[in-house]
């Protein structure tokens, strides 16, 4: 299993850093443009982590390498839908991290009553055409962008209960990596205390 885990407000830095890391292709697939710095900046300034949801895989160094982000329509009615968009760093391409994010997008827009999900990328974008393709999204081309849908089906017991037990996991896989971070940089602080010192004694 993927460890994929929802991304709240601590983690509004590290999702900037991820989106400063990808190049002016990877900008204009992820946005349609190639967003620049100071739009990128906007962009994960106007997140709201309690209206849409935002997930993400770290390595183990910490890293955000493929992040998703779950837009929920604003209107309201009987048939509520969403807007997915996926980044993956070109380090950790050819792992199926955008198949897997859009899986658990999937399921969690399933879970909390959406009907339809939306995929709003350019035409050349083949990976996201195909990761949504292979899910049975519907498609309608215009010129250089393609507009998707998937219709969910209703939420059930098992997939409330899967998206609790991954998120669990995933949870504690980070904080797993996180404690592991804080032990290597514990260490190689000692070490270099103990290469200070040991410099200190030669020359005297």
């Amino acid at each position: 299993m993927v460890p994929i885990r929802s991304l709240g407000e601590n983690h509004r830095a590290r999702i900037t850093r991820h989106l400063k890391a990808l190049d002016a292709h990877d900008r204009y697939y992820r946005f349609g443009f190639a967003a620049n710095d100071a739009q990128i900046d906007r962009y994960v300034n106007s997140l709201d982590f309690d209206r849409d949801e935002v997930f993400g895989i770290y390595n183990r160094h910490l890293v955000l390498i493929a992040l998703a982000h779950l837009a929920y329509a604003p209107e309201t009615g009987a048939n509520p839908g969403a807007e997915f968009g996926v980044s993956v760093l070109v380090q950790a391409r050819g792992r199926h991290y955008g198949s897997r994010l859009f899986e658990r997008a999937v399921m969690h827009a399933r879970n909390v009553g959406v009907h339809k999900l939306y995929v709003h990328v350019l035409s050349e974008n083949a990976a996201m055409l195909r990761i949504a393709s292979h899910a049975g999204a519907t498609f309608v081309r215009d010129g250089a962008e393609t507009e998707g849908y998937l219709v969910l089906p209703p939420a059930t017991l098992n997939s409330h209960l899967t998206e609790l037990v991954e998120e669990h996991l995933a949870q504690a896989n980070y904080r797993l990596k996180v404690q592991a971070r804080q032990i290597h940089n514990t260490i190689a602080s000692l070490q270099s205390a103990w290469r200070g010192r040991d410099t200190t004694k030669n020359s005297e």
